[in-house]
């Protein structure tokens, strides 16, 4: 699909979306909202990408949601204020429903942010597996600052991804989190001198992952957000029961033949998702 806010291409397994509106300091304008779960949708339906990696173009990753959202999403001024305000919440789950789709995918997903992630461009990389920046890069909560609450995703994925006490702070205050204090408090995974390098980082790692055995990749994501999400006890259970569906040992026959042979192994792709009967 022809798109005016990222370039996807797919190779080697890897595919990699560009955000590639640096004029605008790739702000989210409405087009972005129906592009983003557009294509990770049709990545995850294919099933022959086997690593997501998502950078930007410019002096920032990206400048939060574009002032023609907030326009659109006031809706009819001379509406019921209950009614308005109904349908409003459909507006905003909407929105969050974007970033679900990133989260949920059965492809992991490597965000490499530099410069600016600011208001929804927090809640876009937290929704992603993991984060490299650049030293120049830094993470705000800036809804705040113009008399609003977030409510896209930061919270409830931030509040699990650093200590509470950071995410008060942030969200209360709308300062700014430089990219070494962020890879402190466990925000992001590594951070590097500029873009080049992170890059070059980002799709070596890209690299391993997609050598790696599809089935065994978006079974750990599923374990790792089922256990985030449940009890201990539920998430043992739970790993019991997709193991006794999809343990593969021909998969593991591969994984150990190719260790001997000092080779690289082979491992058949996800299968497409079926649309319809």
């Amino acid at each position: 699909m022809e798109s005016q806010c990222f370039d996807l291409k797919l190779e080697d397994k890897i595919a990699e979306m560009v955000l590639k509106r640096p004029q605008a300091l790739n702000t989210m304008i409405p087009q972005f909202w129906r592009e983003l779960p557009a294509l990770i949708s049709a990545l995850d339906d294919a099933g022959n990408a086997r690593v997501l990696l998502i950078s930007s173009t410019g002096k920032h990753f990206c400048a939060g949601m574009d002032l023609s959202v907030f326009a659109a999403g006031i809706g009819n001024p001379g509406a019921d204020p209950f009614v308005r305000a109904e349908a409003f919440r459909h507006q905003v789950k909407a929105l969050q429903h974007t970033f679900n789709v990133v989260a949920h995918s059965r492809i992991p997903t490597i965000a490499a942010i530099q410069g600016g992630c600011i208001g929804a461009g927090v809640d876009f990389v937290t929704a992603c597996d993991i984060r490299y920046a650049t030293e120049d890069a830094f993470f705000q909560i800036a809804e705040i600052n113009i008399a609003m609450t977030a409510d896209v995703g930061t919270f409830p994925r931030l509040c699990k991804l650093i200590p509470d006490g950071w995410v008060r702070e942030l969200a209360y205050s709308g300062r700014r989190l430089p990219a070494a204090k962020a890879k402190e408090i466990g925000l992001i995974n590594e951070v590097f001198p500029d873009q080049d390098a992170m890059l070059a980082a980002a799709r070596a790692l890209a690299l391993e992952i997609a050598a790696r055995n599809p089935l065994a990749v978006t079974g750990s994501k599923v374990m790792i957000q089922y256990a985030r999400d449940h009890s201990e006890a539920d998430a043992l259970d739970y790993i019991a029961i997709w193991q006794t569906a999809m343990l593969a040992p021909p998969h593991m026959a591969e994984a150990f033949a190719a260790q001997a042979q000092k080779r690289a192994p082979i491992f058949p792709d996800l299968a497409p998702i079926p649309k319809g009967l």
